[in-house]
């Protein structure tokens, strides 16, 4: 049938952190624990690198492309920069 963490991803995240904050260490899941630590810090660096390229897109076209700026384009540009 398959584990937890196999059956319903988001069941087994709530259940591990109600383990932790109850101070159950031995009984949470390391291994999946640490695989999703790490898929979040890659998914934040996918992220990073895509607003970034967005970002650069548009203030290249915003300095090369005057006469087509528009209001999309600088909301845009102040969205992909914060």
């Amino acid at each position: 049938m398959g584990t937890a963490y196999e059956k319903d991803v988001v069941a087994w995240a709530g259940e591990q952190a109600a383990l932790l904050r109850g101070g159950k260490l031995s009984a949470i899941d390391v291994r999946h624990i640490a695989d999703e630590i790490e898929d979040v810090g890659k998914s934040e660096q996918r992220e990073l690198a895509s607003r970034m390229s967005v970002l650069l897109a548009h203030l290249l076209k915003w300095q090369f492309q005057p006469s087509r700026r528009s209001k999309s384009w600088q909301f845009n540009i102040r969205t992909q920069r914060k």
